[in-house]
């Protein structure tokens, strides 16, 4: 029972921690330009916020969900939301968009490939070497040129994160946490860090590799670069993902409760972050040190205030809309 404890409050503050770097990875997107600062900080978020979202989802996804309970925790909400971007952007910021829900809106790819990772995975995991296959297909994504069609590139790329995260249990996390001490945690996030910045002295379109949706020919590599560099983008990814399982505290913060409230933060988050960029040019002025630390706290108190009670209680209700009667199948989910 304790040792149940102990990994939910790690993974609890891990949580925190990415939902925070997701919210301001995106906030200082329009002002990235402007700073060295930003530019690397913004660098370091996205090789590794997002994986490592994913395997926590994929380590908490080890249970079989019935397909009914997956469109109705998933699938609705990815509806709904969309709808609500749809609104926002055509009714308040007047943003060209259309209603196209193969093509999600913003963050809302995450929910539509969460819907397929936990529907396809127990199926997946009966595979000789799946996980290994995992990554060949990432690699291999990359000659697609779907773009965001059905968000299949991101949903191939992030998927050994996913599966990775499926394969690990609390007693390999401890292990892993006892036997790699600092000096290790260190070496290992040393390591991921200069590959990241060599990856950015090369290439100018390393972020764009590590949001998994871009082609290689559209960032400009041939078959070798973009192979090798996206081989060099899941080593960074895997890299920063155990630093930080191994350097984050184990017990409970104050911020740990947030850590099991992440879903409306990374919500609605997004629908303000839309307004302010469309709306105010406030966001693309930031340059100076006082002002990138002004929306880092900014960004802070966002996540404080999306995860509260009723935002809490409206993404609950959207993630339990009865669902009628479904017909008995042999599908395990």
């Amino acid at each position: 029972m304790g040792k149940e404890k102990e990994r939910e409050y790690l993974f609890d503050n891990y949580r925190f921690f990415l939902i925070f770097l997701v919210v301001v990875g995106h906030f200082v997107e329009p002002c990235f330009k402007n700073s060295l600062i930003i530019s690397a900080m913004r660098g370091f978020i996205f090789s590794f916020h997002m994986p490592a979202f994913i395997f926590i989802s994929g380590y908490f996804s080890k249970s079989v969900e019935s397909l009914r309970k997956l469109i109705q925790k998933l699938l609705i909400p990815y509806f709904v939301y969309e709808i609500l971007y749809y609104l926002l952007y055509t009714y308040v910021i007047h943003k060209e968009t259309k209603l196209y829900l193969a093509y999600p809106k913003f963050t809302l790819w995450y929910l539509a490939a969460l819907f397929v990772w936990r529907f396809l995975t127990p199926w997946i995991r009966k595979i000789p070497y799946y996980l290994p296959l995992s990554f060949l297909a990432g690699l291999l994504i990359g000659f697609s040129e779907l773009d965001n069609f059905l968000t299949i590139p991101r949903i191939v790329y992030f998927y050994p994160f996913f599966l990775a995260g499926t394969c690990f249990t609390t007693e390999y996390v401890t292990q892993i946490r006892h036997r790699f001490r600092r000096a290790s945690c260190i070496a290992v996030g040393g390591l991921s860090l200069g590959t990241l910045l060599a990856l950015l002295c090369i290439y100018t379109s390393t972020i764009r590799i590590f949001h998994g949706r871009y082609s290689y020919a559209s960032m400009g590599l041939n078959a070798t670069e973009g192979i090798l560099t996206r081989i060099l983008c899941y080593l960074v990814s895997f890299g920063f993902l155990f630093f930080f399982m191994i350097l984050l505290p184990k017990t409970q913060t104050a911020f740990s409760y947030i850590g099991q409230r992440t879903l409306p933060v990374y919500i609605f988050h997004g629908l303000l972050f839309q307004t302010m960029n469309k709306m105010t040019p406030i966001l693309s002025t930031v340059r100076t040190f006082p002002q990138i630390l002004g929306l880092l706290l900014f960004c802070l108190f966002l996540v404080w205030f999306f995860s509260r009670k009723p935002f809490l209680v409206i993404t609950g209700k959207i993630a339990s809309v009865p669902l009628g009667p479904f017909r008995r199948s042999s599908l395990p989910l």
